[in-house]
């Protein structure tokens, strides 16, 4: 059992101008992005993190540097958590492509958008969920085809760790939908902010979104899953647990959780 924290990269250059960066190179933080990325540590001061995944972009290296710094945990890049790449809307500015016939596919029917140049919604959708099951250990995971950066023997040893991922906005966004169920073209309902924290625990059974879009203190709420049955899964007294820790961190409890 994994949990994954999906931080976007702080606000970028890009971001202040209005600008799609796409993988546009050159685009860094701004002064605010800096300072939200400094804030990150604070944040997550007291959780225990395993291991810090990027984007290979430089905003998304910035953002997650001084966490790196601060915990003396190594980043790892995986090019399937990059940007979007959005062809020849790279580099433009949003207020001209709103005017771009393929917008409106963009915003009703992702699933179908492909940017001229560069790739679709659904391939970014693929291959960034692949990699986070893959990260997380998750439900579909196959053990030939994890990260070069990481063994089988790596990916049982961080079960019930926590890991930060950092990527885009479309790219968590994508990864947020197959959490919770949702069709792709869905997806535009979600919001991402910058330096925003979104917060998924996977387990054997399925994986539960617990925060979305989140910028503040996680520390006091990234405790560990119960490793107990949920209420009414006891033995034949009503009092004994019979469900191992690993599958009852994986059941829903009726009515809602009580912590």
């Amino acid at each position: 059992m994994t949990t994954v924290l999906l931080l976007r990269h702080g606000r970028s250059t890009a971001n202040t101008a209005g600008v799609l960066a796409g993988r546009t190179p050159g685009v860094d933080l701004d002064d605010v992005g800096r300072e939200q990325a400094a804030r990150v540590v604070t944040r997550l001061a007291s959780v225990p993190l395993h291991a810090l995944v990027t984007s290979p972009l430089q905003r998304c290296r910035q953002t997650i540097a001084p966490l790196a710094e601060a915990t003396g945990l190594p980043i790892t890049v995986d090019e399937r958590l990059a940007e979007v790449d959005y062809g020849s809307w790279s580099g433009r500015p949003l207020k001209d492509l709103v005017k771009e016939e393929m917008w409106r596919t963009v915003q009703q029917h992702p699933s179908a958008a492909v940017f001229p140049g560069g790739e679709g919604l659904a391939e970014v959708s693929s291959r960034a969920v692949r990699a986070v099951r893959q990260w997380a250990g998750g439900p579909g995971t196959e053990p030939d085809a994890l990260p070069v950066t990481s063994s089988t023997a790596d990916r049982d040893a961080e079960a019930g760790h926590t890991i930060v991922l950092c990527s885009h906005g479309d790219v968590i966004k994508a990864i947020l939908a197959d959490a919770l169920g949702m069709h792709l073209d869905c997806f535009q309902r979600i919001v991402v902010g910058p330096a925003s924290i979104s917060v998924i625990r996977y387990t054997p059974l399925r994986p539960f979104v617990e925060r979305i879009n989140d910028t503040g203190d996680l520390a006091a709420e990234l405790r560990p899953a119960p490793a107990t049955a949920p209420p009414g899964a006891g033995g034949a007294d009503g009092q004994t647990p019979t469900l191992d820790p690993a599958t009852a961190a994986s059941e829903a409890v009726p009515g809602g959780v009580t912590r």
